[in-house]
């Protein structure tokens, strides 16, 4: 039963840490387009946070929905092996955003691809900085659901 909650327990922070990864690549994906298309994040401007505020958990979702499947093999990948180094997590997000690119440049229509290399560059930057902020919410603890607990010596 304690192992059975344990397993539960794990699946909740993997849960949280996929949100949180995807809060974070998004805000990373809004920030870089509203600084190439000239909107500074001025001190006291009045229309810059309440678009963030509603532009980042709306670009999150389609984040967290177009990179589930890729981001579901590697965390199943880091839990197994037990991978807790912030690289592996962020190379991992990398290679996310070079799955989704590939499958929008292959399986997507004309409309959907992704042609200019800014976009693509920034999409590889907000996947490693989700797979950043994956690790600092959930992936620094992966594989430790496998241990066995220690035993008491004075037992």
């Amino acid at each position: 039963m304690r192992r059975f909650v344990a397993y539960l327990i794990r699946f909740a922070v993997i849960l949280i840490g996929y949100l949180v990864a995807s809060l974070a690549a998004s805000a990373f994906l809004n920030v870089l387009f509203l600084g190439y298309f000239g909107y500074a994040p001025e001190p006291g401007h009045p229309t810059i946070a309440p678009a963030l505020y509603f532009s980042v958990p709306f670009v999150a979702l389609f984040v967290a929905y177009f990179g589930f499947m890729p981001a579901a093999v590697l965390i199943l990948i880091a839990e197994v092996l037990g991978r807790r180094d912030w690289l592996f997590y962020a190379l991992g997000g990398a290679v996310i955003a070079v799955v989704f690119l590939g499958f929008a440049h292959n399986f997507g229509d004309a409309d959907f691809d992704v042609t200019d290399n800014n976009v693509r560059l920034a999409l590889v930057g907000s996947g490693m900085v989700g797979g950043i902020f994956y690790w600092l919410s959930a992936g620094r603890w992966a594989g430790t659901w496998r241990r066995e607990p220690l035993l008491d010596p004075e037992a």
